[in-house]
């Protein structure tokens, strides 16, 4: 037997049941629920002889049903906070910016004004569905949330949130290994780092501590030392609070931190689908014309592999490109040491702010390769089209590529 998981909101099939009358138990829809109501939200406003009155749409009703119910009736002081504030932020737009005069004697909104808060307060649900999505499938203690104050955005359409690499036919990102440190205290004289013939990545208190383009080798699934060893970190999830927002520049959706992060910290992984360069190519011309770059080529050993996060990804697809970065790559070997297929994680370069944006360089040694040299060696027909730059960084390159 197989299915397909239903994309629709639990909101969207009571809508669906209530409207043809219909019960289902499973979604919450019974005698006795059949004509419950709760507002969704308000979708206008009116003034009638002296009272006041709120379009009011009701939770897992169709639209057809909403009613106009007096304010003394609405026990629902949040979204009436809601609708002022996205009714006074319309006008504080349309305006441009000159201070806004409230008047209290409006007697009905303009048609725009409403179907601005309408499409808002559509928004604002889509987004808290959003980040309890996330929120669902992460795999780390951390929260993710979601922020829009700029524009009417709502969730990516074509996005899936994973944890782990998701490679493509035919390419194994898991290479069988069968051993592990024997340590009951790490770093011991055989830890994992040793044996691989480097240093432990990490100091007594878990920050890093060897320089860019060395490798990160950590304990993996059979190593005799527990999950409180100091030799796994990148493999335990961000410690980070993050909030997706969208930004006020053009650059689309960034990320920022919730948290101060301390110079030298594990922050992310960058995960998506492992896809080999040839196919990375052929996406590339694709995603240039877009004006979009997801492409991170696993260059520690070869350049045989890319990890595409366009629609498979983590927090880390959203992170936005800077000249100046406060994150910087390396590459980490857990319980696949192929060289051709190492982790990619994001630590911090400096100290970071809470509310401070995280981004890395999309140009910075184990990224893909967007230089101008490489582009020039390419046929006239294959030729990347150069990105603007909006980092806004001092020293900017003004391209992406």
């Amino acid at each position: 037997a197989w299915y397909v998981p239903c994309l629709a909101s639990l909101e969207t099939l009571q809508e669906l049941c209530r409207k043809e009358n219909l019960r289902c138990k499973s979604i919450g829809i019974t005698n006795k629920s059949l004509k419950s109501y709760e507002v969704e939200y308000l979708c206008d406003y009116k003034v009638e002889e002296g009272t006041e009155y709120y379009l009011v749409k009701w939770k897992g009703w169709p639209e057809s049903s909403n009613t106009w119910e007096p304010q003394k009736n609405l026990k629902c002081p949040i979204l009436l906070q809601n609708f002022l504030s996205d009714k006074n932020e319309y006008l504080s737009r349309v305006r441009e910016g000159k201070p806004l005069k409230v008047r209290n004697h409006v007697k009905a909104l303009k048609p725009a004004v409403a179907d601005y808060i309408v499409k808002k307060a559509k928004q604002r649900i889509a987004l808290q569905r959003w980040k309890e999505e996330l929120n669902r499938k992460k795999n780390h203690k951390a929260m993710i949330l979601v922020e829009n104050t700029v524009d009417l955005e709502g969730p990516p359409l074509d996005f899936f949130y994973i944890n782990e690499y998701k490679p493509a036919p035919g390419i194994n990102v898991i290479n069988g290994i069968t051993t592990g440190c024997e340590c009951t205290d790490c770093p011991a004289e055989k830890c994992c780092p040793k044996e691989a013939g480097f240093i432990l990545a990490y100091n007594k208190r878990k920050k890093l501590k060897i320089q860019p383009g060395l490798p990160i080798y950590e304990c993996n699934s059979f190593c005799r030392c527990g999950p409180d060893c100091p030799n796994r970190i990148v493999q335990k999830g961000t410690p980070y609070s993050l909030c997706i927002f969208r930004t006020s520049n053009g650059r689309g959706w960034g990320v920022k931190t919730l948290q101060k992060i301390r110079t030298n910290s594990f922050v992310m992984e960058y995960v998506g689908e492992v896809i080999t360069s040839e196919e990375a190519e052929r996406r590339g011309q694709l995603y240039d014309n877009q004006g979009n770059t997801y492409l991170f080529d696993l260059d520690y050993d070869s350049d045989e592999f890319t990890v595409d996060a366009a629609r498979y990804g983590n927090v880390s697809h959203f992170v936005n490109h800077s000249c100046d970065p406060n994150l910087q790559v390396f590459n980490v070997f857990i319980d696949n040491l192929d060289l051709r297929l190492p982790r990619i994680a994001l630590f911090s370069t400096r100290t970071i702010k809470a509310g401070e944006e995280l981004t890395f360089d999309y140009q910075m040694k184990g990224s893909i390769d967007l230089s101008s040299d490489s582009a020039d060696g390419l046929s006239p027909s294959r030729k990347r089209i150069r990105t603007v730059c909006k980092c806004g960084a001092v020293c900017c390159r003004g391209y992406l590529n």
